[in-house]
């Protein structure tokens, strides 16, 4: 499932590969910075979700019978990152790395009930995906871990039989395999904490965005957080007063991978396909690569 046709080379990790074009001052950025929650920056956004409505009205009338708020969110994202690939960086070992594909991560519920268990998945998604693509690797994956459990599950359980102190030792090693890129591939597939994108909805809930905090372990650079529809009413271009439905999501980034400029105008464009997602429906005309 790798998408990256570059060749690999001395230095590239399992995941993605080096990127040694970056600015000089970056670089000691990474040294003055060197753990993800030390390099947060918080941004929380809310988009009218009129258009999007009538997207996912469409999609389900087209037989996509969950299409949802998530899947629109996911699709813009994706879409983002293939016109905006810098979003799809890592920080790893003091080494900046352009990953090789898109992986999300989600945190979902067993049965939506208070005491069903929690597992993670980890859901790949072409670069160039249309909104139908998204829907349908973002399903197959959670269908796929509520039916079993997953190899992060097994993993899980394995590391909870180890006794703290010792379990304490393990994720030293394992903190410092990290470093160097020297985890097994199998692992890192499985891993939560390494991906593109963690998102997760508070909306389901029925409350607001969290500011979620990044993983200090692994490389996770993104954590998105999207809220319960809120209603707002304002005065209309005639004078009128209208009740108008938004979406508020927030985004915890790591400002290390690129410029605040730069993520200023990735989540402007995320928001222009937010409002107009019927142009998730094609594929992007070219997909975007990193600098080498």
């Amino acid at each position: 499932m790798n998408e990256n046709k570059v060749k690999r080379r001395f230095g590239d990790r399992y995941e993605g590969r080096r990127i040694r074009g970056y600015n000089p001052m970056d670089r000691v950025a990474w040294y003055i910075m060197p753990r993800r929650n030390g390099a947060t920056n918080l941004l929380a956004y809310s988009v009218d979700v009129a258009s999007m409505e009538d997207y996912i009205r469409q999609k389900r009338a087209e037989g996509l019978d969950s299409f949802g708020i998530t899947h629109v969110l996911l699709a813009a994202y994706v879409r983002t990152v293939s016109q905006r690939p810098a979003l799809n960086r890592f920080l790893s070992g003091q080494k900046l790395y352009a990953r090789n594909e898109i992986w999300v991560n989600m945190d979902v519920k067993k049965e939506m009930r208070t005491g069903s268990p929690d597992t993670v998945i980890k859901a790949v998604f072409p670069k160039d995906a249309t909104a139908r693509q998204v829907y349908e690797v973002l399903n197959s994956t959670v269908k796929a871990a509520k039916e079993e459990d997953s190899s992060f599950d097994g993993t899980a359980r394995a590391l909870n039989y180890i006794p703290g102190l010792v379990l304490k030792l393990v994720m030293g090693i394992l903190r410092f395999m990290d470093y160097f890129g020297l985890i097994p591939a199998s692992l890192i597939r499985v891993s939560p904490f390494h991906g593109s994108l963690f998102i997760t909805s508070m909306g389901s809930l029925g409350i607001p965005p969290v500011f979620h905090h990044l993983y200090d372990f692994g490389n996770v650079p993104v954590f998105c957080s999207f809220g319960a529809k809120e209603k707002r009413l304002e005065v209309q271009r005639d004078g009128t007063v209208a009740e108008v439905h938004y979406i508020p999501y927030t985004f915890t980034t790591d400002e290390r991978i690129c410029d605040g400029f730069y993520y200023a105008s990735a989540f402007k464009l995320l928001r222009g396909y937010l409002k107009d997602p019927w142009q998730l429906d094609v594929p992007p005309e070219s997909v975007k690569e990193d600098i080498r």
